[in-house]
């Protein structure tokens, strides 16, 4: 059975950093793109970010740019995402996937196998 587990959620207070994993299992996906995306209450999932197969590309939302950093171990068939300097309105549910559909690295539609995600919470 394939599966995707994020992990590395919690509290922190603004400013503070915390890094997230996705672990997969079942199967390699380390010729995929991964990415993360996130879901606050009463909002729609967004893209967050992302990564080529090999590492070499990163793609970020304009919010988080300069302040997380996503990369992957493919040995490890493991995706990471660092984040710092968190603000409050980084809460969310942040969601782990695999992309292998053609398509922007930002639409969701594009990725198909999802993890059950972690809560974020930054407290102001």
């Amino acid at each position: 059975q394939v599966q995707l587990v994020e992990s590395g959620g919690g509290l922190v207070q603004a400013g503070g950093s915390l890094r997230l994993s996705c672990a997969a299992s079942g199967r390699t996906f380390s010729g995929y793109g991964m990415g993360w995306f996130r879901q606050a209450p009463g909002f729609e999932r967004e893209f967050v970010a992302a990564i080529n197969w090999n590492g070499r590309s990163t793609y970020y939302a304009d919010s988080v740019k300069g302040r997380f950093t996503i990369s992957r171990d493919n040995a490890k068939d493991t995706v990471y995402l660092h984040m710092n300097n968190l603000k409050p309105e980084d809460t969310a549910v942040y969601y782990c996937a695999v992309k292998r559909m053609y398509g922007d690295y930002n639409r969701s539609r594009t990725y198909d196998y999802w993890g059950q995600g972690t809560q974020v919470t930054v407290s102001s």
